[in-house]
């Protein structure tokens, strides 16, 4: 029996920037998902961490790597772990986070040893609290206020990345105003996909706009993606460059997604659901 965690795709449905503290860090209002595509992390037979999978190239398993570093927190310097790399690195979804996350997950279980604190926790990246939880959330502070958001009503992402590598400090040098509105501080019901596309319209993701600047192709991203069928809403994903689009239907996911990859083989492409907080259960094969 081989343990494993799946470290599903983040994406940011709106991200507003706040502000910034003393020590630097940005104060962030950011209303996040998880997808039902992700990297996969298993235990396995060999010490140190092993980097495989598509996305893997170029991706080294040495103590630099988010995995490694969230293993010696679990007090764990060898971890025997294999990390199957499925989503694009440094592409704004959240893959690195939710790598440690799910490492954290995982030698948890393995180990029996508790969870470090959140101080450490958020030492790994201002991401990693909600990649820990997996489930749909407001997130606020620099990552460690933590709300759930009301029910969601089903829809389907298609999420493209250029291949083209965004900086996330050069995105951040580059914001135009760091003290910009948050969200309202209560969230509405959503009855249908349509009506939370029309109230992420009147949200923003504040780092979109200087992305873009540094890199034109995602304009282009988001374009193609807000001209499919069916299509509710288009925008970008953390710092970037990966973009979504909301959709009603799987269907209509899956022919957006195949009509892009048809244009544009070079891009990365995928359509999929999101993670229910139930999804993210740990599980042996």
């Amino acid at each position: 029996m081989t343990a494993h965690e799946l470290a599903p795709a983040k994406v940011n449905l709106s991200l507003h920037v706040t502000g910034q503290r003393a020590d630097g860090y940005h104060l962030l209002d950011s209303m996040v998902v998880f997808t039902q595509a992700g990297d996969l992390l298993e235990v396995a037979p060999e010490r140190g961490l092993v980097v495989t999978g598509p996305e893997g190239a170029g991706l080294g398993g040495g103590p630099d790597n988010l995995v490694s570093r969230a293993a010696l927190l679990m007090g764990v310097s060898e971890p025997a772990l294999r990390l199957v790399k499925r989503l694009p690195v440094a592409a704004g979804i959240g893959g690195g986070s939710s790598d440690a996350a799910a490492a954290l997950r995982l030698l948890a279980t393995v180990t029996g040893r508790p969870l470090p604190p959140m101080t450490d926790i958020l030492a790994l990246g201002a991401d990693v609290p909600a990649c820990l939880t997996g489930a749909p959330c407001r997130m606020q502070g620099i990552g460690e206020v933590l709300t759930p958001l009301p029910p969601l009503p089903p829809f389907w992402l298609v999420l493209v990345n250029p291949r083209v590598a965004v900086s996330t400090p050069q995105v951040f040098r580059s914001l135009a105003s760091r003290n910009n509105p948050p969200m309202p501080a209560d969230l509405p019901h959503w009855p249908d996909v349509y009506a939370l596309a029309d109230w992420l319209r009147g949200q923003r993701n504040d780092l979109e706009a200087p992305a873009r600047a540094l890199a034109p192709v995602i304009s282009q991203v988001l374009r193609g993606l807000a001209e499919t069928p069916d299509c509710a809403l288009a925008r970008m994903s953390g710092s970037g460059a990966t973009c979504f689009g909301i959709f009603p239907t799987e269907q209509a996911a899956s022919a957006a997604a195949h009509s892009i990859q048809q244009r544009h083989p070079d891009w990365w492409v995928c359509a999929t659901g999101i993670r229910a907080p139930a999804q993210l259960t740990r599980a042996t094969t």
